[in-house]
């Protein structure tokens, strides 16, 4: 029996007012409404299954991807899912490769985003018609299907084919011991919760002492704002976790070049593991430049998480431009062109520490990173995934977190389905507490 025909794609712009009590606050972002551009497919398959998807979004501009989910979706609808499965490289190309909408991209920006979000869906339908996890999905695939989900164009000068292809056969030693050690003991978290930049000290204080309390033992800090005040929080942060403990360090692209180095020199005596986001993550080698200076303080430099696409992470790779790669369920091209940057991490043994929170992010990148571990890096040195406390309430299947690292998830799909009365509650701007909230503070939209 068929998986059926793709009858039906519906999105929706769905905004929690997280501004509100400042989470997600960093040095370039004050005051993000944690959103999602969420889309659900239905099929005319017998078993009444719908795939649902999402791309992560800070509020404003979660319209503009709403719009390109709608434009893509002539390359969707009414296509056949075996089809697309059995030929996902040619689909995903066609999608990021539309001959007018790729001018607004190409592979970045809103387009890709939407590229994300529907790709997302087609993930996590086909892993529940398996009845998998998405995880487990990939860990049991044949290596040359899973190749043949990866589009190679432009990264082939880093890594062909035939060697992804080796990567994975050789993953293959070893591989049931690793799924078995992931069941028991999930995949090593590190916690963001604590330190946004909006939070008052005691706040922070507080945060701490519960994350400690719960056997967290990884911490990062958003920074970048005022050096002064890096100072003062970085003090009392590694005061509160103590010397064994590790810190990390996140300026979301808050910096110049030389200012990054600076800056971060001041703070290299509470020991962080690395700066996140330096500067503009389209700068290659402006990042390798600050590698390089930040090397004998001990200090490496991840990024990642705003990387439009697989050929800069290329390019960081090739430039020896950051010590850890942080990969985004959302911001890439789906799993699709994330298995392609796992692929070229393990190639140039650069740790792999995925980028999380948001909407929905954790709940989609924990697939990613257990799938890393069990079938491509095999390794757990220098590696973590980022975990923020914040909206999972939201999902029908949330994360779980237990002694500070995730538990593979065992529901079908791809973790990515939210709960239908969230959604309808907090879709902008007719949800109900969207109605509430600009009626009380008497905002117009326009």
């Amino acid at each position: 029996m068929g998986r059926g025909r793709i009858t039906e794609l519906t999105v929706s712009d769905v905004r929690f007012p997280t501004s509100l009590a400042h989470h997600g606050s960093d040095a370039m972002h004050p005051d993000p409404d944690y959103s999602a551009a969420y889309v659900v497919i239905e099929t005319d398959a017998a078993d009444g299954l719908k795939g649902y998807g999402l791309t992560f979004t800070l509020g404003k501009g979660t319209e503009v991807v709403v719009c390109a989910v709608k434009a893509l979706s002539v390359h969707v609808v009414n296509k056949d899912l075996d089809e697309i499965i059995s030929n996902f490289r040619g689909f995903y190309r066609q999608l990021t490769s539309d001959g007018q909408l790729r001018w607004i991209g190409p592979e970045k920006g809103a387009v890709h985003l939407a590229t994300a979000a529907i790709l997302n869906a087609v993930w996590d339908l086909w892993a529940k018609q398996e009845g998998k996890p998405l995880w487990k999905l990939l860990v049991d695939m044949d290596p040359k299907q899973l190749l043949s989900c990866i589009d190679f164009r432009y990264i082939t000068d880093a890594l062909t084919e035939e060697e992804a292809y080796t990567i994975l056969q050789n993953g293959l030693v070893g591989k049931k011991e690793r799924e078995e050690q992931m069941l028991e003991h999930g995949y090593p978290a590190y916690t963001t919760s604590c330190a946004w930049l909006g939070y008052p000290d005691q706040q922070l204080k507080q945060l701490c002492t519960e994350a400690l309390k719960d056997g967290w033992t990884r911490f990062k800090v958003k920074v970048g704002a005022d050096l002064q005040d890096d100072i003062r929080r970085c003090k009392l942060v590694r005061e509160m976790i103590g010397p064994e403990n590790i810190l990390m360090l996140d300026a979301n692209q808050r910096w110049e070049v030389e200012e990054a180095i600076e800056w971060v020199a001041k703070l290299a005596e509470f020991r962080p593991l690395w700066i996140e986001e330096p500067t503009s993550p389209d700068d290659v080698l402006g990042h390798a430049t600050i590698s390089k200076a930040l090397a004998p303080l001990g200090i490496g430099v991840a990024t990642g998480e705003q990387c439009h696409n697989r050929v800069i992470f290329k390019q960081l790779l090739q430039a020896q431009a950051l010590s850890f790669v942080q990969v985004d369920s959302c911001r890439l091209g789906s799993v699709n062109e994330n298995l392609s940057v796992l692929l070229m991490a393990k190639k140039f043994q650069i740790p792999v520490c995925p980028h999380a929170g948001g909407v929905g992010l954790c709940e989609l990148v924990q697939h990613l990173i257990i799938f890393d571990y069990i079938s491509v890096s095999g390794s757990l040195e220098n590696r973590m995934c980022e975990y923020v406390d914040h909206l999972h309430e939201h999902f029908k299947n949330p994360v779980v977190i237990m002694n500070a690292s995730y538990i593979p998830p065992q529901a079908a799909g791809y973790s990515t389905e939210m709960k239908e009365d969230s959604v309808r509650k907090y879709q902008f701007p007719q949800g109900e507490v969207w109605q509430e909230l600009l009626s009380d503070h008497n905002i117009q939209l326009k």
